[in-house]
């Protein structure tokens, strides 16, 4: 190594520098790397398959990656699937052939963020993931369902990397603190256990995060003179980070569902918690707040009418008070939401009407339903025996208002819960005194 490469490697990030290269060295991923698992014996025997590394950041992918190169009889080759295209792929493809033919060597392509791959990259490299010319291992955050197609995926193995614990981040930690050559056992200063722990406690089970914590802390408490990094200098570190949460990508949507489903639970506690993920990671306010609109009248309803009030009114008032002041209007119509009496019931009615709609096509306008606007109109019996209800105290009993073909249909089934209780019981009065005494209403499917 001469002088310039020495400088360039020492100045890299600490979770470059120190990332294993052995398989023994890797922290984590019992679940995959552990004794008898198919691909900690598919690496040691050297016959490891195409694959796809899927986790979320700083769980290992690369790492891996870099690891099987090394524990392999391999040529490893890294492709950026964001800068590089089909001609780059043509070339690296017939360098591992002649490899293969004239050598027995097998080439590892890795492939960082394979979900950036377009179809003409992944078209060009499927035939020779299939005939083995090439072993893929590709890595993503994104989950390969949506991000692979299908037919690439179907010849690779998907092996899941879960978010480390804190004792394995622990552990990286004390490795870095105690490396003098490519970690920090040459720093002066002396890290606290407490605020390792904060370090492995806060990192969210992401290596490279705890990793840059630990740097940017020593950094901190170099710059100031400190001889000692305790819990204070690493929060000022953690502060500078980032949660984990990719607007456009899966945990997005994880998140949004995590957060509607406490709400449909009736737990404020965890729908304001996701809440604030959400808003803590930068998400548009905006987009909860139309979600919680959408919330309050397909799962709430008429179980509670002021829902759709509150929803609202938040929306109208945060567009006036901006953030952070409007985080009060949004964490309160998240809280009221989520505590209210829930009910899909007009959720329910206007999919059935809609099913009917589509099944039936435009069926007639009863006669007595139409509007006569003139005399030939009403000639024609436009509007002809329409009964006026506010003529027989607000109600018309045995009137029919659906098409004759759909006459009795049941739509809208009211729950017992909240409000809908009354609409419910109003309903039960007005349909009773309408059919024979042998019809009844079914009750409601959800009815608790």
């Amino acid at each position: 190594m001469d002088l310039f490469e020495h400088q360039a490697e020492a100045s890299s990030p600490l979770a470059d520098r120190m990332r294993p290269n052995r398989l023994e060295d890797v922290v984590g991923q019992a679940h995959l790397l552990g004794d008898g698992h198919i691909l900690a014996r598919a690496i040691r025997a050297d016959r490891i398959p195409s694959m796809i590394l899927w986790g979320p950041p700083g769980t290992g992918k690369t790492t891996l990656a870099h690891v099987i190169a090394n524990e392999t009889n391999s040529i490893f080759i890294p492709f950026s699937a964001v800068l590089g295209g089909v001609p780059e792929l043509r070339k690296i493809i017939g360098a591992a052939k002649e490899q293969k033919s004239y050598y027995g060597k097998k080439t590892i392509l890795f492939v960082d963020e394979i979900h950036r791959f377009n179809k003409a990259q992944q078209d060009a490299l499927l035939p020779h993931v299939e005939n083995g010319t090439v072993t893929l291992i590709g890595a993503t955050t994104e989950n390969p369902s949506f991000a692979v197609n299908s037919a690439l995926l179907s010849r690779t193995r998907v092996f899941d990397l879960k978010p480390l614990e804190a004792d394995d981040l622990s552990a990286l930690l004390e490795r870095a603190l105690a490396d003098d050559a490519q970690g920090l056992g040459r720093a002066p200063q002396e890290v606290d256990r407490d605020a390792l722990s904060a370090i492995s406690q806060n990192a969210r089970g992401d290596a490279r995060r705890a990793l840059s914590a630990l740097e940017l802390a020593v950094d901190f408490a170099q710059s100031a003179g400190a001889d000692r990094v305790g819990v204070a200098t690493v929060q000022e570190a953690l502060a500078t980070q980032t949660l984990l949460y990719d607007k456009s990508g899966e945990e997005h949507y994880n998140v949004v569902s995590a957060f509607i489903k406490s709400m449909r639970g009736s737990d404020p506690d965890a729908a304001v918690y996701w809440l604030m993920r959400m808003l803590e990671a930068g998400e548009e306010p905006l987009f909860v707040l139309r979600r919680m609109l959408i919330f309050a009248s397909e799962d709430i309803g008429n179980a509670d009418p002021r829902a759709l009030e509150v929803a609202v009114s938040a929306d109208a008032a945060f567009r006036r008070l901006g953030m952070p002041e409007g985080i009060f209007p949004i964490a309160h119509c998240c809280t009221y939401l989520a505590s209210a009496p829930k009910s899909n019931a007009s959720y329910k009615a206007w999919k059935a009407a809609q099913a009917d709609v589509r099944e039936h096509g435009a069926l007639q306008v009863p006669l007595k339903l139409r509007n006569a606007p003139t005399q030939a109109m009403k000639s024609w019996g436009y509007g002809g025996g329409y009964r006026y209800p506010h003529d027989e105290s607000g109600f018309s009993p045995d009137e029919t208002y659906l098409p004759d073909a759909l006459v009795g249909r049941r739509y809208y089934r009211p729950t017992n819960r909240g409000f809908e209780a009354t609409i419910r019981r109003r309903l039960e009065t007005l349909r009773s005194a309408s059919r024979p005494e042998d019809e009844s209403d079914e009750p409601p499917e959800d009815e608790s």
